[in-house]
């Protein structure tokens, strides 16, 4: 099993480009199960989870191949499967993403319940209730999500807020589903991330027709069917936090390319709040240049344009280290602490009450051995390592290449002293 060595303390300086966004390939991928014709992908991350997902096209019926320029080609050759097995589905819950685009291409469809999740519940009834919404009948069964799509039904409108917000998955399940169902759809209190604005706009570009994309209120007007069509994925604003903050962590210089600043809106303001230079050379680059340490500051996840929750574990190792004492509230899952433990072990001093954590900064924190838990928590441990004095190993990688493309080749190209490893690899055992 992987795991990653980290010589801490190296100031980390230069470019880096993002690759595209896994939370915004993930639902692309998903929907060109609806389109005839072969689709063209730019920007897809090669990356554990989008494997996991073209695994399941494959076997819901779509081809799926990488050409030589890095660009993924996807067609229909099959559009009689309509299950998502437990097998495959357990391994990556947004394998529900097929949920929505396989009831609106095949009119049935039948998904295994994703399961638990380390950062706490994420429940799937707003998807249900939002399918219903369309006409659809929908049941749970043996562990599996079974719905079946209705004769024309009147006009709807469907409302998806939650107690924590809009459902991000959600909101790409329904829109999928509603495109290719009869009449009008009215999506009240939609997600407004830049992932699910994208999704949007493949679909579109599919021939979809979508009004007030990237607010609150989608309004879709059905459609007979879906082409195929040539689409680049937007770039990945988690990635580039997490280099952000990466820098910030080891008293660096460094500049993201290749990136939307506008999505970074909030992350990029709280970094200039804790006293953190923060320009934009071009306008798909982001510089960060940090002396000394940073400020401490309040952190409030929330729905997009909020503070990410994507971004509260790495954010959260960067504020350890801060001159004074911070506060950081989890508003969109709120048991998404499982970091903390293995923080403290580097010598931070966190104390969680609810969904609120006090971290009072300390000088520095000191490398050790540490336990990757799941993805965002994976990239927290690694920009603490980078700060750290000494070494630090984190077990368990594979968590991370979850979500990032090669990080550890990225960061020694910015001059960081970080290894990956297979012990048993490397010692000949078994």
């Amino acid at each position: 099993m992987d795991r990653f060595l980290i010589q801490g303390g190296v100031p980390l300086a230069g470019r880096v480009r993002v690759a595209g966004a896994k939370n915004a390939a993930l639902p692309i991928l998903a929907a060109t199960l609806m389109a005839e014709g072969p689709c063209r992908l730019d920007g897809v991350p090669d990356l554990r989870d989008i494997r996991t997902m073209l695994d399941l096209l494959g076997l819901l019926g779509v081809r799926a191949e990488r050409q030589g320029d890095g660009s993924l080609v996807t067609e229909v050759v099959d559009r009689t499967p309509c299950r998502a097995p437990y097998e495959l589905v357990k391994t990556m819950r947004a394998s529900i993403c097929v949920l929505g685009p396989l009831l609106g291409a095949r009119g049935r469809a039948e998904v295994s319940f994703p399961g638990g999740c380390q950062i706490g519940p994420r429940p799937v009834d707003l998807h249900l209730k939002g399918l219903a919404g369309l006409g659809a009948t929908v049941r749970v069964e043996g562990g599996y999500i079974v719905a079946q799509a209705a004769a024309r039904g009147p006009d709807r409108e469907i409302y998806l807020g939650g107690p924590f917000g809009p459902t991000v998955t959600g909101t790409a399940n329904v829109l999928c589903a509603a495109v290719l169902t009869p009449g009008t759809t009215v999506l009240q209190a939609a997600a407004m991330e830049p992932e699910v604005t994208d999704l949007a706009r493949f679909l579109c570009a599919m021939g979809a027709r979508i009004a007030g994309i990237g607010g609150p209120t989608l309004v879709v007007e059905g459609v007979t069917g879906l082409r195929g069509a040539a689409w680049r994925v937007i770039p990945d604003r988690i990635e580039a936090g997490t280099l952000l903050t990466a820098a910030v962590m080891t008293g660096g210089d460094v500049t993201v390319t290749g990136v939307d600043p506008q999505a970074l809106t909030a992350p990029l303001d709280l970094l200039a709040r804790m006293g953190v230079t923060v320009g934009r050379p071009a306008p798909d680059e982001v510089r960060v240049a940090a002396t000394g340490r940073p400020h401490p500051a309040d952190v409030v996840t929330l729905p997009y344009p909020g503070f990410p929750t994507d971004l509260q574990a790495q954010f959260m190792a960067l504020l350890c280290v801060a001159a004074g004492n911070s506060f950081v509230t989890e508003k969109v899952y709120p048991e998404r602490f499982i970091h903390v433990a293995e923080l403290q072990r580097m010598g931070a001093r966190i104390r969680k009450e609810g969904p609120t954590a006090m971290v009072e900064g300390v000088a520095e924190l000191s490398g050790c051995p540490v336990m990757a838990s799941d993805l965002r928590a994976s990239a927290a441990l690694v920009v603490a390592g980078l700060g750290a004095r000494g070494e630090t190993v984190v077990d368990r990688v594979y968590h991370i290449d979850r979500g990032y493309e090669a990080i550890e080749v990225k960061l020694r190209a910015l001059g960081a002293r970080i290894a990956r490893e297979n012990p048993v690899r490397e010692g000949g055992g078994g």
